[in-house]
């Protein structure tokens, strides 16, 4: 029969121990192969961090949303981006794991920063340029105002006087003023 010390003597060490420091001793096991690992990724360039600076392509980048869209973005609202901010925090909070308590929290409590976490994420990735909802939505509004035509045609100064003649009769007229009582 062949031992083998080394292990043998480990498992009657980890046999002789108390169970709780055996659970705390893998434990803290487990967190250091995480970290290496992490850290590992990180000095490769593909960690968490690499992951985030792929937040800073508009989606237009990327190949989503509409082509002309860095043209129009500075000058489209500000709703357009926290529609888009809002349709993302639903995807974002789909997509974060479902066994959160360990990060958040139980009950009611861990779903409120769970979904804090999910619409902070979906805002910081509209602000970056998001997928490119708001700018198809925004582009679509503009191509609609331009096929209606011109919606505030600018007057002349004959226009506008006309229209002031004629408020003033109407005001005239329901107000029974300017009128001559004859009998």
């Amino acid at each position: 029969m062949a031992i083998s010390p080394p292990t043998d003597l480990v498992l009657d060490v980890v046999r002789a121990a108390n169970p709780t420091a055996v659970q705390e001793a893998q434990a803290k096991l487990k967190a250091n192969k995480a970290a290496f690992a992490a850290t590992s990724l990180a000095e490769v360039g593909k960690g968490f961090g690499a992951a985030m600076n792929r937040i800073d392509m508009p989606g237009t980048e990327a190949g989503l949303g509409n082509a002309e869209a860095p043209k129009r973005a500075a000058e489209m609202p500000d709703e357009y981006r926290k529609f888009e901010a809002s349709i993302l925090q639903n995807f974002v909070n789909s997509m974060l794991p479902k066994e959160t308590e360990e990060v958040y929290g139980k009950g009611s409590a861990g779903e409120f920063w769970k979904s804090m976490m999910a619409e902070k994420i979906a805002d910081e990735m509209s602000q970056k340029g998001g997928i490119g909802i708001a700018e198809q939505m925004y582009s679509q509004a503009l191509d609609r105002v331009e096929r209606q035509g011109a919606v505030n045609a600018t007057t002349d100064e004959n226009d506008r006087s006309r229209a002031m003649s004629m408020i003033t009769d109407f005001e005239r007229e329901v107000l029974g003023v300017g009128k001559t009582n004859e009998a």
